[in-house]
């Protein structure tokens, strides 16, 4: 008798999680920011305790920050953190471009335009939150054909703090989106051309980024 798989229900944690998970990336939640669970669990519709599993969850991926007898809190990096989670996404996202450059380079091209098509167009309609969000999807698209779950599942780790570093911070300066969609166009130039040395350049600067906007921001909170 054949057996066929079936995509088993998602859990109510699980949604919660992939929720949350999406406020904090979006800016909902500020970087150090407590979360109620109880406000959490009524916005929601349900109890506490899937909502304390999914911070739970979240913690494993550094999003969240759980202190003991103090409560939960959006993940507030150092400068010194946010240099670090720099350092190993180009590393990780330069490697993944060369492996799916090898792989499948038409693909790989193909799937990197089309994101770029959607970046553009939040640009246009002025729509911050759908750009980050294409943003996010236009680097994730660089480990789509790489062909190596292990590096994909290490970016994965990754992916939720960057995505809402870029959130909170790119707001730092002004041109944020005109100068990230022109480095973006360049890195599929780059990709195209397989010039891997130069995206790593391109993407340490672009990346660094996020360091001198977490400076800004410290000094802007300092003034006040």
């Amino acid at each position: 008798m054949k057996k066929f798989e079936i995509e088993a229900p998602r859990s109510l944690t699980d949604l919660v999680a992939g929720r949350l998970r999406e406020a904090i990336i979006d800016g909902d939640f500020q970087l150090g920011e407590m979360i109620s669970e109880e406000t959490l669990a009524q916005s929601f519709g349900v109890s506490r305790t899937p909502v304390r599993d999914a911070l739970t969850q979240l913690q494993t991926t550094g999003l969240v920050e759980i202190r003991a007898k103090r409560g939960s809190y959006v993940f507030q990096p150092t400068e010194n953190d946010i240099r670090a989670i720099c350092d190993f996404r180009v590393v990780l996202e330069v490697h993944a471009a060369q492996l799916s450059h090898a792989l499948d380079k038409k693909g790989l091209l193909a799937d990197l335009k089309a994101v770029l098509a959607q970046m553009v167009a939040a640009d246009a309609a002025d729509d911050s939150r759908q750009y980050g969000r294409a943003d996010s999807a236009f680097h994730e698209a660089l480990f789509t054909r790489c062909g190596n779950a292990y590096v994909r599942d290490a970016y994965k780790l990754l992916s939720g703090k960057v995505a809402a570093l870029r959130t909170n911070l790119s707001r730092q300066f002004g041109d944020a989106r005109a100068v990230s969609l022109g480095e973006h166009r360049k890195m599929i130039t780059l990709i195209d051309r397989g010039d891997f040395a130069a995206l790593h350049t391109l993407l340490r600067v672009h990346a660094g980024r996020t360091v001198d906007a977490f400076r800004l921001a410290v000094q802007a909170r300092a003034a006040n």
